[in-house]
């Protein structure tokens, strides 16, 4: 196992690390979908709100029938605006989460040419 340090770096840097901060990346984008509730909210959109709606009960009356309706509907409209205001902002959530789990790859994986052009900047000032 005697192998140089600087191929151990760069495994380590370009391959190790690298899939520890996508899995980590991949573990915040799936905490976010479920912290915002995004898929169970799409599976209920139209429901009621906090499930308040009322019977119909027995027999027929118009009126009863339309102000139950009315109700219901209404209380149906409200649930669909409600989750799809906490939808939009969970889906603006993963977007941030999204750029900036990329731009700390993108960081990660140009911080060995930062590195570099350091060290050639640091000795040009020496001379």
């Amino acid at each position: 196992m005697s192998r140089n340090i600087v191929i151990q770096y760069l495994t380590w840097h370009f391959f190790d690390t690298t899939k520890g901060i996508l899995g980590a990346w991949q573990n915040c984008l799936k905490f976010n979908l479920n912290y915002w509730s995004v898929p169970l909210l799409l599976k209920t959109w139209f429901s009621p709100w906090r499930r308040y709606q009322y019977s119909y009960g027995k027999g027929f009356s118009f009126t009863k029938y339309f102000e139950v309706f009315t109700f219901n509907m209404t209380s149906r409209i409200l649930g669909a605006i409600m989750r799809s205001v906490l939808i939009v902002l969970g889906l603006l959530t993963e977007v941030s989460v999204f750029l900036v789990g990329s731009t700390v790859l993108l960081i990660w994986l140009v911080l060995p040419i930062l590195l570099a052009l350091s060290f050639i900047y640091g000795f040009k000032i020496l001379l």
